[in-house]
């Protein structure tokens, strides 16, 4: 009888978060009693979120099922794949198991929250393969905007499910081996059931360049300004990009100054590993900058995004201890702005520019995703019966699923899935059958999840419309007014220039509370909510705004 119920049992496919945005990626695979979670990732705040500084996956489905979680397997080390590890490791314990460099950028953060000792961590090379319960999972090689990229071929007792993570197909790349492909096509040889695939640039044609050509570029930028300082704005995870300014500036003679916390720590790290080649002598300390001339000096910063409080933004809006931009300095953007992000990084330009710095962004960056072309071909090598795209907006998925199309796979076998669902795959069948929660949890400072959308909504209230608190005292027992209105501005009007518009405010907060203890109304809560309703309508009248109103009733 058991043995008539795994073959009908499927395997559960529950992304958690990465769909339908950049970031977050996070998915579960369950089968009976075991499941493994692929990435853990964190998305930064979008502008509404006022306040906020980021948001990590809803893992409930995970703490309910704990006994289950076998493991987190990371593709690579970004942030949108491994940046929610600290939070969730507290709630769900369980080893880790990745790349040799991702595992050392894990640390970093391990050791930030204090959780070195508690957290289980194997390094796995490519080509091996872990035992997680009813899961077999081999690490298969790829290329991508950071070293040691792995995509995973996840064996389930109903088939083979091929997981790409980020990845694109590099054949010079500036470090290490190609992308296996030869791999993958042993693997569509064995027969793919599912393929779940990079979506990021699936509406781009052709091929994502090669790493290599953005070192040609710098050569020649470096070569074009001899007599300048060079600053160079890149993602800190772009070791390889790094590794070729490191390589222009070692030519052309020159020190190299790292700035930006995550910056040096992931320098740090690539070196220590062995993943970034930098000879001796080279990289120098910010303070011994002052030994050194303007034409001998390389720096390599944070900030391409134009974060506000990135090194690159604060150098360029003046605040920076350290570093001023001057005339002559020669400033180069090496990426390209995340959907979103466009406003910040042009508002860093014009700052750059009026400082009299030149500023350079074209040909000095390529994506570290796979273009239509290169997406194919995985599809042509894998050849999976079920298309599962991952990673992206709904513009990117839906692209992704008319060239999974393309290749040949009907339209009802390309699943286009929400963070939460919960997919079922057998050998013959893949259909949503339910819906965990996968809502983003909002991290504000040191509070993980307690502010929510209540609490936004009064930000983006105070923020469009100010404050107004009025204080008044009582007298116990008789109710008697003893001192107040006071009434205290904050963000709506400047009172020095509305003394008349805050008088009658007094007066009709007055007139609100006769009303109430006239008609004998003793309940604080009538009591705010009559002074509170009043005044707004008034303000409004008067003013077309809607301010916040909190009355605060004081009793002696």
């Amino acid at each position: 009888m058991k043995e008539k119920r795994r073959i009908e049992s499927g395997v559960k496919i529950i992304p958690l978060g990465g769909l339908e945005q950049i970031g977050m990626n996070i998915t579960a695979f369950e089968y009976e009693d075991s499941i493994i979670v692929v990435d853990c990732g964190l998305s930064f705040p979008e502008d509404e979120m006022l306040g906020i500084d980021l948001v990590i996956p809803d893992v409930t489905y995970l703490k309910e099922n704990r006994d289950k979680v076998k493991g987190f397997i990371i593709t690579h080390g970004h942030e949108d794949h491994i940046g929610s590890l600290p939070y969730v490791l507290k709630e769900i314990n369980v080893p880790i198991y990745a790349t040799k460099l991702t595992i050392g950028i894990i640390e970093n953060k391990l050791k930030e929250h204090n959780l070195m000792k508690t957290t289980k961590r194997k390094i796995i090379k490519y080509g091996q393969s872990i035992n997680l319960g009813c899961f077999r999972i081999e690490f298969i090689r790829t290329n991508h905007s950071i070293a040691d990229a792995t995509a995973l071929a996840i064996y389930t007792p109903v088939g083979i499910v091929v997981h790409t993570g980020d990845f694109k197909v590099d054949y010079s790349p500036v470090f290490g081996e190609p992308i296996d492909l030869q791999r993958f096509a042993e693997i569509g040889k064995k027969g793919v059931l599912a393929l779940m695939a990079d979506s990021t640039n699936a509406m781009r044609p052709g091929f994502t360049m090669s790493e290599k050509t953005v070192g040609k570029t710098f050569d020649n930028i470096f070569a074009d300004n001899t007599e300048s300082r060079i600053i160079v704005a890149t993602f800190a995870s772009n070791v390889d990009r790094v590794q070729q300014i490191i390589n222009s500036a070692t030519k052309y003679k020159r020190k190299v100054v790292v700035e930006g916390r995550s910056m040096v720590n992931i320098i740090g790290t690539a070196k220590e590993l062995g993943y970034l080649n930098v000879p001796d002598g080279v990289l120098i300390d910010i303070e011994e900058m002052k030994n050194y001339t303007n034409e001998q000096l390389v720096l390599i910063t944070t900030g391409s995004q134009g974060e506000a409080m990135a090194a690159l933004s604060r150098m360029a809006a003046s605040i920076h201890r350290k570093i001023t931009i001057q005339p002559g300095d020669v400033v180069i953007f090496s990426s390209t702005p995340i959907p979103g992000n466009e406003k910040s990084v042009s508002k860093v330009i014009n700052e750059l520019s009026m400082k009299g710095a030149k500023v350079i962004f074209q040909n000095t960056h390529v994506s570290g995703h796979a273009c239509q072309e290169e997406i194919k071909l995985i599809y042509a090598l894998t050849k999976p019966k079920f298309a599962i795209p991952v990673h992206g907006e709904y513009s990117h998925l839906i692209a992704h699923s008319e060239l999974a199309q393309t290749m040949g796979i009907p339209k009802e076998n390309v699943k286009l899935l929400s963070s939460g669902d919960v997919l079922e795959l057998t050998e013959s069948s893949a259909k949503v059958i339910d819906k965990v929660p996968a809502q983003g949890i909002l991290v504000d400072g040191l509070g993980v999840g307690d502010v929510g959308n209540i609490v936004l909504r009064d930000r983006q209230h105070l923020s469009e419309n100010g404050l107004i608190i009025i204080v008044v005292t009582l007298e116990k027992y008789s109710n008697q007014v003893l001192s107040g209105p006071d009434i205290v501005s904050r963000g709506f009007v400047y009172v020095r220039e509305s003394e008349n518009l805050m008088d009658e405010c007094r007066y009709v907060v007055n007139d609100a509370l006769e009303r109430c203890l006239n008609s004998n109304v003793t309940d604080w809560g009538k009591i705010k909510m009559e002074i509170k309703d009043t005044l707004s309508e008034y303000l409004w009248k008067k003013t077309k705004r809607n301010p916040m109103i909190l009355p605060i009733i004081m009793e002696v």
